[in-house]
């Protein structure tokens, strides 16, 4: 990743609209972190856009549950970054039911193998 996990607290959020992933410098003066999320996330929702998603396949020695589907209808999903106050965001959306089905799928399993915690249902209204 471009980033040092452990300078940095990760998550994955399912929303309605699809969800986000998310990174943050734990140190609030840890300009450099913040940086080096921000880039990776700018890279990240340019790759995911196109189609791309070699970087997960890469961390994760496997193609994720989900990417299939989500290479095969690209032109119906965004990926949009989003700056935060401590580092960024990627947010995806989308109004297909199964793009979002394996948005939430691409998610969970992210969920699973960072070991984030964080909930794999959905319990967030869509930002916007």
């Amino acid at each position: 990743m471009g980033f040092a996990h452990g300078k940095t607290t990760h998550h994955f959020r399912l929303t309605t609209s699809g969800g986000s992933i998310e990174a943050d410098a734990k140190d609030p003066d840890d300009t450099e972190s913040r940086d080096q999320v921000r880039a990776h996330f700018r890279h990240i929702a340019k790759m995911f856009s196109e189609g791309d998603f070699e970087a997960p396949m890469l961390i994760h020695d496997q193609v994720p549950p989900g990417v299939p589907v989500l290479k095969r209808l690209s032109g119906q999903i965004q990926y949009q970054f989003e700056p935060t106050r401590q580092g960024g965001r990627v947010v995806i959306t989308t109004k297909n039911s199964e793009a979002l089905a394996a948005i939430h799928e691409f998610l969970r399993f992210q969920i699973r193998e960072h070991r984030t915690g964080d909930p794999t249902e959905v319990t967030q209204a869509s930002p916007r």
